[in-house]
């Protein structure tokens, strides 16, 4: 008999931490690495958050809360789904997690059966299909193109829903893309979804603040409310606050799904850190000035960042709409030699070429599901982008 189950053959560890850690153990050995592969603003979180958690801490707040989040954060999130989205949510209808990760882990694990099918849009984010295979699910995987934006049409939408469709997962703005869906094009797939009432939609909306050049967020359910009663609408306070490291995901829902999940929480991680929780009160209720700010940093980055890939032979950049990522195709590459010999052969093998004998970490386009790419992460400093980019274009340069 085996000691290991054997779902973990259905899963493989996530490429973007792999990157990150291999990035890290080279600077460890004194190499000269820049890190691109990481899925983290590298601003500090906001004063006015950080002394939330420190009064917690002083004022011994630090017992003990409900499994699924202290009533005074889900008030806090209620009252955000309001103020920004439209969405009127009672707090036995919301779910807090520790990260958005495990918020979508206790859905999942929540409501799959084998052979139940989960559709889910390419380019993803690594986790999706291995959450999925990991609850005893079946990733249904349907690749977009970069001519049509990395955005699922209602059409493909259509084909991919079977009987065994349970879930349709939706991001946007999109890791690792940064592609946003208008209202327009979020209507055309909640029309589908209206025809298949057996089908459920979990939308992760966690890049939500961090969208560009005018764009106007909408999810789903605000969209089409008569979607609410089987939408699962998940966000959390890593990317719009910089709490990564904080653990705090949040998603509201239909009482029944949010109550199954509760009782999963409650038998696994119990509730999230209190103090988190505290500075997450804080998060959605205090002030939301430096919001503006931080996009306009972003922004900045994103032009560097797209002219001077995209300036590239053999590169096409696409520019992003939302998030802090960009997701250039190395198509015109393919085939050819890096200076030390390696065959570009795909995606996987630029990436290690190009992290051996530059030291520039990025994340291969397979991971995502969707070749020939890779994914830059431009949560950091201009310098440092620069830099990168320059590395990039003389590697590319030395291509044969």
């Amino acid at each position: 008999m085996a000691f290991l189950s054997d779902r973990l053959a259905r899963v493989k560890p996530s490429p973007t931490v792999a990157v990150t850690t291999l990035a890290q153990q080279l600077k460890a050995a004194g190499r000269d690495v820049i890190g691109l592969g990481a899925g983290e603003p590298d601003f500090d979180t906001p004063e006015h958050i950080r002394q939330a958690a420190v009064r917690a801490i002083d004022e011994g707040r630090t017992k003990y809360t409900a499994p699924d989040g202290m009533p005074e954060l889900k008030e806090a999130v209620c009252a955000k789904f309001r103020r920004d989205n439209d969405l009127v949510y009672t707090p036995e209808q919301i779910s807090v997690g520790t990260g958005g990760k495990q918020v979508l882990f206790n859905a999942l694990l929540a409501t799959l059966n084998p052979g139940d099918e989960v559709v889910i849009p390419a380019p993803f984010w690594v986790s999706y299909p291995d959450i999925v295979r990991l609850c005893g699910g079946e990733a249904v995987i349907v690749p977009t193109t970069m001519a049509d934006g990395f955005k699922l049409s209602a059409e493909a939408l259509e084909a991919a829903i079977t009987p065994a469709t349970k879930w349709f997962i939706f991001n946007s703005p999109s890791n690792p893309t940064g592609a946003a869906y208008t209202h327009d094009e979020i209507r055309a797939l909640t029309q589908v979804l209206l025809r298949h009432p057996h089908v459920h939609v979990l939308s992760d909306d966690i890049y939500e603040h961090l969208t560009y050049d005018g764009f106007r967020f909408a999810t789903p359910a605000q969209v089409e409310p008569a979607l609410m009663d089987r939408t699962l609408t998940l966000n959390g306070v890593s990317k719009t606050y910089a709490m990564t490291g904080w653990r705090i995901g949040y998603a509201g829902g239909p009482v029944d799904l949010i109550a199954a999940m509760r009782k999963i929480q409650s038998q696994s991680t119990t509730n999230p850190s209190t103090i988190s929780q505290w500075a997450a009160v804080e998060a959605l209720n205090g002030k939301q000035d430096f919001l503006e700010e931080n996009r306009a940093i972003f922004v900045r980055r994103r032009d560097l960042v797209v002219s001077a890939l995209d300036a590239i032979p053999g590169i096409d950049c696409p520019v992003p709409q939302g998030a802090f990522y960009v997701y250039p195709s190395i198509a015109g590459l393919i085939g050819r030699r890096s200076a030390a010999g390696t065959l570009i052969a795909d995606d996987e093998a630029f990436a290690r070429a190009l992290l051996e004998e530059t030291g520039v970490a990025v994340v291969f386009g397979a991971a995502f599901g969707l070749s020939p790419c890779f994914r830059v992460s431009y949560a950091t400093s201009d310098d440092t982008l620069t830099e990168a980019c320059a590395r990039i274009r003389r590697f590319c340069s030395g291509l044969s």
